[in-house]
């Protein structure tokens, strides 16, 4: 997905909020981020230290199927979404983002930091 205020496409994603469980704040996010709907349990894939907002950042990357039965509209937050062949991905995809989904595809070893 594309946001509004920042440059590049990234994976869907949000803070988990106070009293909120990991797997509740990514089944918000993918809804309110790519109108998903989990089609399958989520698979705690690895989490990572992202040093760059604080040294006490914790992301969690899951794999997980998706059903989605209607196309994200464009919102203040959301410019632009898709699905994309790793292939063919979009120019402007975060260099994080590449490396997480090359990770995902068996395609790279995992790193530790976001």
């Amino acid at each position: 997905m594309r946001h509004t205020y920042l440059p590049g496409w990234y994976l869907p994603g949000g803070g988990v909020e106070r009293g909120e469980t990991l797997l509740v704040a990514l089944h918000k996010e993918i809804r309110e981020e790519g109108n998903l709907e989990a089609a399958s349990r989520p698979e705690l894939f690895h989490v990572y230290l992202n040093l760059e907002g604080s040294n006490r950042d914790h992301v969690a990357l899951y794999r997980l199927e998706v059903t989605q039965t209607e196309l994200k509209k464009p919102d203040h937050e959301i410019a632009e979404s898709g699905f994309f062949d790793l292939s063919e991905l979009p120019q402007g995809v975060t260099a994080a983002t590449r490396r997480r989904l090359a990770e995902l595809a068996g395609e790279a070893a995992i790193a530790d930091h976001w």
